[in-house]
């Protein structure tokens, strides 16, 4: 009991509060046991913006963004599909594809998704490049105790990781909000201009939990 409390207290670091602007979280290995968890005491939504920027050389299907409940492992989830070359948002199970989009491999690329639970429609803005609006599903919410992670994508609450639809890469700037965002603020974000903070996850005042090997840095820019 001794060790298995010590590699507990090895492998999860405590949950923390912190300003990450101009950090990424480095995911370096393949693997079912690294990721973060972004912590809210947020159990209801009736509508969503996540918004992050990623950067990856796989070539193979990954998870970008879970969000599970009790009820349902892919009630938010913005999902890679390689074979067909699509982004996929899942809300609530129901699934839309958006192919067509230049994801190209070691490059920074800015994925925004969001639902409007009243209407049912969801949206992509990959780059800052709206898509077509699609129903996926309206007139229920995202309720019960959220469990958000990053780095692996959720098969069942909280677990359930496959290793080969894991992230391998870099990730930043980690926002989600109660509401769809607009057009103005998706497009403040991809330019890295001022823009409102998210108020459900926010990577400037972000409350977070490394799991396994996941490593803070200072974010990777180029030099002119």
């Amino acid at each position: 009991m001794k060790v298995l409390l010590l590699l507990l207290m090895i492998t999860a670091c405590a949950a923390l509060t912190q300003d990450l602007s101009g950090k990424m979280f480095t995911f370096p290995l393949e693997t079912n046991r690294a990721y973060v968890k972004f912590n809210t005491s947020r159990r209801d939504f009736d509508a969503i913006t996540v918004c992050l920027r990623s950067f990856t050389d796989l070539k193979r299907d990954h998870g970008l963004f879970s969000l599970s409940t009790p009820n349902n492992p892919n009630d938010f989830l913005i999902f890679w599909d390689n074979t067909n070359k699509e982004m996929e948002p899942h809300i609530k199970n129901k699934k839309v594809e958006y192919g067509g989009r230049d994801y190209k491999p070691n490059t920074w690329h800015s994925i925004c998704i969001t639902w409007d639970g009243t209407t049912g429609l969801t949206q992509l803005w990959f780059n800052g490049q709206p898509s077509v609006r699609k129903f996926t599903i309206s007139g229920s919410n995202i309720g019960g105790p959220v469990n958000i992670i990053v780095g692996q994508e959720q098969d069942s609450h909280g677990g359930g990781f496959d290793l080969k639809q894991s992230f391998v890469g870099m990730m930043s700037d980690v926002h989600m909000w109660d509401y769809v965002l607009s057009a103005c603020e998706i497009q403040n974000y991809v330019d890295e201009r001022n823009f409102t903070p998210g108020n459900v996850l926010n990577w400037r005042a972000l409350d977070y939990q490394i799991i396994d090997k996941v490593l803070l840095e200072n974010k990777v820019t180029v030099c002119y």
